[in-house]
């Protein structure tokens, strides 16, 4: 399996709401990014559903500086 369908499949989710924001980054966002950020994306994916969530949804914002932005680029690429 290549990096973008692993990818691909680790974003598919429990919510709809997270599975069309985060295939949507993949499809126009995630070529964009460097090695060190795709690492953090992988690692971004690891969180628990509810808590992604509410950071792209932008109710709560991530601690941590890296997540903070990725967060912003995947609302980024949502938005009309």
């Amino acid at each position: 399996m290549n990096e973008l369908a692993r990818v691909r499949w680790k974003c598919r989710r429990g919510m709809l709401e997270l599975d069309l924001l985060l295939g949507q980054f993949v499809g126009h966002g995630y070529h964009q990014l460097d090695p060190a950020q795709r690492a953090e994306f992988d690692r971004l994916l690891d969180y628990p559903d509810t808590v992604l969530l509410e950071w792209l949804l932008g109710r709560i914002r991530p601690t941590e500086r890296e997540i903070v932005r990725l967060v912003d680029k995947i609302r980024a690429a949502a938005a009309p």
